[in-house]
């Protein structure tokens, strides 16, 4: 048995992350970026903190409508918590998703705050997001696998 306090350090987390990113498991796989994160180490791990208040008010409504829209694309139990390949999906895709419905020729790496703030300016709202199309980049994409 390891020596290691997963309380302590999550106890330690909390007090040092003030904006937590809901995309962090996306930022973290590298599938996508985001100007407004910052990463930081702590006790060897990597955790991903945002910078704006706003920002990060806004990727959060975008996180909760993916997550809803979700749901029944990936097939998933309302009761159940999200397993993380699913989470990796619905963020990934989600993101990729959203930029391919804003510009399918754009070649650049997906930045999360900068397609959210796209996307409310050509939609209005997040609520206006046209998530039947986001969808199919949860549904299509594919998380890398692990090297054994």
């Amino acid at each position: 048995m390891s020596g290691y306090n997963e309380e302590a350090y999550k106890q330690a987390r909390d007090s040092v992350i003030a904006l937590p990113c809901p995309f962090e498991r996306a930022l973290l796989s590298r599938c996508v970026g985001c100007f407004k994160s910052k990463r930081l180490l702590l006790a060897e791990r990597e955790a991903i903190t945002c910078s704006e208040a706003a920002a990060n008010d806004l990727c959060k409504a975008f996180h909760r409508a993916l997550h809803e829209n979700a749901r029944f694309a990936l097939h998933m139990d309302p009761r159940q918590p999200w397993p993380f390949g699913k989470e990796i999906r619905a963020q990934c895709g989600g993101v990729l998703g959203l930029r391919e419905v804003l510009d399918p020729e754009d070649a650049e790496p997906a930045d999360v705050a900068l397609l959210v703030n796209q996307a409310i300016d050509q939609f209005g709202a997040i609520e206006r997001f046209p998530y039947s199309r986001i969808m199919r980049g949860v549904v299509h994409y594919e998380p890398r696998r692990r090297n054994r």
